[in-house]
């Protein structure tokens, strides 16, 4: 089964902007994916799903997940967002994680797959990895959807991350109590 098969038939999509193939990418996702699903209530109702990852980024050519960049609001949710969609991890893939309670950065390695970890604040998603895959704005602007992904995401898996070396638990203990402000109308 592939990434795109699993996330549509387990019902994993939530607040979708994009959602299937690119020029470049069989299959490309923007939007927040479901960690744990919400009480089903009658076979017509759900509630809202308990647990998120926020802010995705998904873009591969098989049936796993090349590139993958995502907020997750708590450290706490690392290990279950890992075992929900372990599957289609792979050591090959880059994965980035933005997450709104730690302090610090570094690429650690968790159940032999690769992870990229950034503190995030107040910033996006989407803006750090433009930052990152040293893109601007107005790079993007006049482009399409598919064309935005495609761009960030081709250069994103050509960049060299260059981050620390650092464990799982060395990550978790930068853990804090504030998380990601808000600003603005919320």
């Amino acid at each position: 089964m592939s990434i795109q098969s699993y996330i549509a038939d387990n019902k994993l999509e939530w607040m979708i902007v994009f959602n299937g193939p690119t020029q470049s990418y069989k299959y490309a996702y923007r939007g927040c994916l479901i960690v744990t699903e919400g009480k089903v209530i009658s076979s017509e109702n759900t509630l809202p799903p308990k647990t998120i990852v926020k802010q995705v980024l998904l873009a591969t050519n098989s049936d796993t997940i090349d590139f993958l960049a995502c907020e997750l609001p708590s450290i706490n949710l690392f290990e279950g967002f890992v075992a929900k969609y372990k599957e289609y991890l792979t050591p090959e893939g880059k994965y980035l994680i933005f997450i709104s309670d730690i302090n610090g950065k570094g690429k650690f390695v968790y159940e032999g797959i690769t992870f990229y970890a950034y503190a995030l604040d107040e910033s996006s998603v989407w803006n750090e990895v433009l930052d990152y895959a040293d893109l601007s704005k107005g790079d993007l602007k006049k482009m399409s959807d598919k064309e935005k992904i495609d761009a960030v995401c081709d250069e994103m898996k050509r960049t060299n991350l260059r981050i620390t070396d650092k464990t799982y638990e060395e990550i978790k203990a930068t853990q804090t109590a504030q998380g990601k402000l808000a600003f603005g109308a919320v």
